[in-house]
């Protein structure tokens, strides 16, 4: 019934901010098109230090971001122009192509400071035609999402196809991605018609199968099966699978199908041939050192 169960790892991104890796994990790069996801809190951040957590303009390739907050705020600038602070409930989708630099920025301690900050980013490997599209970059309203209720559930659909439901969020594969919160004693299952799904816990815990799992763990089940998630408490879950797209590389912030393509990207940041945001140009993270990994492996110093 379960194909794996991955446990998050800590990962520092920026000056005392860490986050739980998920993916990728060394037995289990992928989950569909997903190929890479943080979790970032629930942290309280003191205004005097909100710069410190700042993610510095980073290139990407070969995937789309996906952005997605529980609490505080974070802003947005990329070498398109676009600048987008993302709330609670709103999806920020961003799509590298050819290639993209960002940053992310936290610079409203009234929205952060005694309250908390957390949220999720996942990346969407790009099937090998769209790989060398042009950027994009979205946002969208929580009033975009499809939400759905039930005794005991409330769910909202991020992006792609579920229960019957379907997103408006551009997307480049076939893939689901859900936001779910549980009451205690609420049950839920897995969207058919997906061959690779999985449940991360955000908080709470859930029993399957009669074995009891918590928050941080990734639970991947096995192609076919129908399990039943119940809450042991209230507990929030992240929902995320797909279709495996094949084999790719990832290294740092870049993803492709191809590992010379990985090459070329780490020459171009370095050689100063990827633009950074217009807004957001003054400083910017360095290339680090290392070499590409096929499907995965946890990429070293990866920013979100």
């Amino acid at each position: 019934m379960l194909d794996i169960v991955i446990e998050a790892r800590r990962a520092e991104i920026s000056t005392g901010f860490a986050v739980k890796r998920i993916l990728p994990y060394q037995l289990r790069r992928m989950v569909g098109p997903f190929i890479f996801m943080d979790h970032g809190g629930p942290l309280n951040i003191p205004a005097t230090t909100l710069s410190n957590f700042d993610v510095l303009p980073h290139p990407h390739i070969g995937l789309s971001t996906v952005s997605y907050l529980f609490s505080g705020n974070v802003t947005h600038r990329d070498s398109l122009g676009i600048e987008q602070v993302i709330k609670p409930g709103e999806v920020n989708w961003m799509t590298a192509g050819k290639g993209i630099t960002h940053s992310e920025r936290f610079e409203d301690p009234a929205m952060l400071t005694g309250g908390e900050l957390e949220m999720i980013q996942t990346w969407v490997a790009l099937p090998e035609k769209d790989e060398e599209s042009d950027p994009s970059f979205d946002n969208y309203k929580p009033d975009q999402l499809p939400v759905f209720t039930d005794t005991g559930v409330w769910m909202r659909l991020i992006a792609g196809d579920a229960y019957g439901l379907k997103s408006n969020i551009k997307t480049h594969s076939p893939l689901f991605y859900v936001h779910v919160i549980l009451e205690q004693g609420g049950r839920f299952g897995l969207p058919n018609g997906h061959s690779e799904r999985g449940a991360y816990i955000v908080k709470g815990s859930v029993e399957v199968n009669g074995t009891t799992y918590k928050a941080g763990q990734l639970l991947v089940f096995t192609k076919g099966v129908d399990p039943l998630i119940i809450a042991k408490e209230q507990t929030t879950l992240m929902m995320l699978g797909g279709e495996h797209l094949g084999e790719r590389y990832i290294w740092w912030n870049f993803v492709s199908s191809r590992k010379d393509r990985i090459e070329q990207a780490k020459e171009d940041w370095k050689q100063g041939r990827i633009v950074l945001p217009p807004m957001d140009n003054e400083e910017y993270v360095p290339l680090p050192e290392g070499k590409s990994k096929p499907a995965g492996g946890p990429p070293p110093n990866a920013l979100s």
